[in-house]
């Protein structure tokens, strides 16, 4: 059973840091480009970032440009997102979701995943 499970999210205050994990299992994780996206309450769902099979290219939603940054650890089945100079608008859930449709150079569409995680809650407080 393909399994994405986020963790990391809290309460921070603005200017603060986060770092979001994203444990996969049932795949060959390697194999798959890996994306973070978020939802605050009353919008839709915005791409955050994705990072390529080897980790080799990142891409960055204009928003969190400079200020997030995505990895992973291949041997760990683990994507990251580390999350700095947070901002009240960064408030959503965040969920990761893998695709092995996209090659990681700008998989920036809800379409081209097809399995996602439950997602955990950021709060920023001004």
């Amino acid at each position: 059973q393909v399994q994405l499970v986020e963790s990391g999210g809290g309460l921070v205050q603005a200017g603060g840091s986060l770092r979001l994990s994203c444990a996969a299992s049932g795949l060959t994780f390697s194999s798959y480009t890996m994306g973070w996206f978020r939802q605050a309450p009353g919008k839709e769902r915005e791409f955050v970032a994705d990072i390529s099979r080897s980790a080799d290219n990142t891409y960055y939603g204009d928003s969190v440009k400079g200020r997030f940054t995505i990895s992973r650890d291949n041997a760990k089945n683990t994507v990251y997102l580390q999350m700095g100079s947070l901002k009240p608008e960064d408030t959503a859930v965040y969920y990761c979701a893998a695709t092995n449709y996209c090659s990681g150079d700008g998989c920036d569409e809800i379409k081209m995943y097809d399995t996602w995680g439950q997602g955990t809650q950021v709060t920023v407080s001004s």
